[in-house]
């Protein structure tokens, strides 16, 4: 099943099992379980004997296979094969089942101990899906580390008459006790604080408590990781509030113009950044949201109201709040958002194989968008509003070259239509004559560009008539001390290694503004 490089790989890394493990496999005549039987064979082999293998599961669900340590029959089960991005994951829940210590900070660990209930997971996941992991090993360890939780990965696309009933149509998805829990990319602090009603209360009191600092970076991704990083090397008290550490890189699929590194993935990126930040003295404080910003006043210091109730306050600010994917605000959206309305086609596309689906946006994105659905789903139309693609010229030639592919300039998108349950159709006016048109179809991806997360700001920070924050080359905003760098900014040319730059742009003159303001007076 597994090439001679990755039984290799896996053969090393069975080596650091601790405790023998068994793998109970409920099988059917598929061809899907027949790649399972010669999968589980070669973990077999790897484990040189600490693992084995029990063929006769009674599990309804096949094919699926259960992760369990020796002399017990519960533990994570994988239902279909947990093969491209997710094989990380069997490796880790192999690794974690037969004791080998997971790389998570003890206080979650006890956190994921101490819930109380029984819970029943089944996440839904894609192959090509590069949000699931985070998800998959979040509920994986979960349920190894709690006898309570029961988790089980299901592959879409083997189990696709689950995936219409249970009308799955974005993934991550996660159902709990047969009912929708929640969607998309979650870690596991955010899993455990869900479950944990009284997580939230106990974080803002930790953060109330905190003393001021020197910088407070607010926000996680490439510019407040290098924000922090400049600062915490310059021996100040810094801390870094994110909503979630990576930001929007954890969102990317493929990085080839990060200058020194040739290719990675974007998860890969951000699990460096956050290594490279926890190397100093830095305060990180995950799932921390911001929702005001309040001037120095007479104690000198800024003030940073967070969603929790908590507060936080700092000699200087710098605000790397990122930007998201600007939606179309149109009737219908919202409500079929992971109903058919899907912003990353690398993750949810495999769940239209065989679909009608639509594009929206002729840039980089959207084109590359239609060329990498147009070998899934059965046809694509790209909807562009301009009169003509944005796209490099290179996209545009592939673009025009696939059969099942359909452009529609001068078209803009008014409605999302749906039966309740998923999408069935779009509508947009031509803008050339303003008739209105409908295409039927099973899906839509958004991708018309980014918009910043500042509306806490507003009436605070001066903002540009985009959203966007106003800086100047030092990354100075119009607030004495509050800095700003990254995708929220005005700064052009929204790409990684700009935001690094701009984040060690704000943090040298933050760390400036400090050294001035504390001089004293002659």
């Amino acid at each position: 099943m597994l090439d001679e490089t990755l039984k290799s790989q896996l053969q090393q890394y069975m080596g650091l099992l601790r405790q023998p493990i068994r793998l109970i496999a409920s099988l059917d005549d598929s061809a899907t379980a027949q790649e399972m039987r010669g999968l589980l064979a070669d973990i077999v082999e790897a484990g040189a004997g600490k693992i084995s293998l029990d063929t006769d599961g009674s599990n309804e669900r096949r094919p699926s296979f259960v992760v369990a340590r020796e002399g017990q029959s519960s533990g994570v089960r994988f239902a279909g094969l947990p093969l491209g991005h997710e094989f990380t994951s069997l490796v880790l829940a192999l690794l974690w089942t037969g004791g080998h210590p997971p790389k998570v900070e003890q206080s979650v660990i006890d956190a994921i101990k101490a819930i109380e209930g029984e819970f029943d997971f089944d996440v839904y996941m894609s192959l090509t899906c590069h949000n699931c992991p985070d998800v998959v090993q979040a509920l994986s360890l979960m349920a190894i580390v709690n006898p309570n939780i029961r988790t089980t990965v299901i592959e879409g696309g083997a189990f696709q008459a689950e995936v219409e009933q249970r009308q799955v149509m974005a993934v991550p998805m996660v159902f709990q006790g047969g009912v929708m829990f929640d969607s998309g990319r979650m870690s596991i602090e955010q899993i455990v604080a869900k479950l944990d009603t009284g997580a939230a209360k106990r974080e803002a009191a930790k953060i109330n408590d905190k003393s001021a600092f020197d910088v407070l970076v607010v926000g996680g991704g490439p510019a407040g990781a290098a924000a922090a990083i400049y600062a915490a090397r310059k021996g100040i008290r810094t801390g870094v509030a994110a909503e979630r550490f990576g930001g929007q890189v954890l969102d990317t699929m493929a990085i080839e113009n990060f200058i020194s590194v040739q290719e990675t993935e974007g998860p890969k990126l951000a699990m460096a950044l956050e290594a490279h930040v926890k190397q100093y003295e830095v305060d990180v404080m995950n799932l921390q949201k911001a929702t005001a910003l309040i001037p120095a006043g007479d104690d000198g210091l800024v003030e940073v109201q967070l969603e929790n109730g908590a507060s936080l306050k700092s000699k200087t600010v710098i605000l790397s709040t990122g930007a998201r994917w600007r939606k179309m605000e149109v009737p219908g959206e919202e409500e079929y958002r992971n109903k058919g309305v899907a912003y990353c086609p690398h993750c949810d596309g495999p769940l239209f194989k065989g679909k009608r689906v639509a594009v929206i946006g002729g840039g980089n994105s959207g084109v590359e968008a239609a060329i990498d659905l147009a070998g899934i789903v059965s046809h694509v139309t790209l909807i562009e509003f301009g009169s003509a693609l944005r796209a490099d010229q290179v996209l545009q030639n592939k673009l025009h070259s696939l059969a099942n592919v359909n452009v529609i300039m001068n078209a803009q998108t008014t409605e999302v239509r749906g039966d309740g349950n998923k999408v069935t159709g779009l509508v947009y006016t031509d803008r050339t004559n303003g008739a209105s048109n409908t295409v039927d179809l099973e899906g839509i991806f958004v991708q018309i560009g980014l918009l910043p997360n500042t509306e806490f700001l507003k009436g605070t920070v001066e903002l540009s008539n985009r959203g966007e924050i106003v800086i100047d080359e030092r990354g100075q905003t119009n607030v004495p001390g509050v800095f700003a760098a990254g995708d929220c900014t005005t700064v052009p040319y929204k790409q990684i290694v700009i935001a690094v730059g701009a984040g060690a742009t704000a943090s040298l003159a933050a760390f400036d503004h400090l050294i001035r303001s504390s001089a004293p007076a002659k």
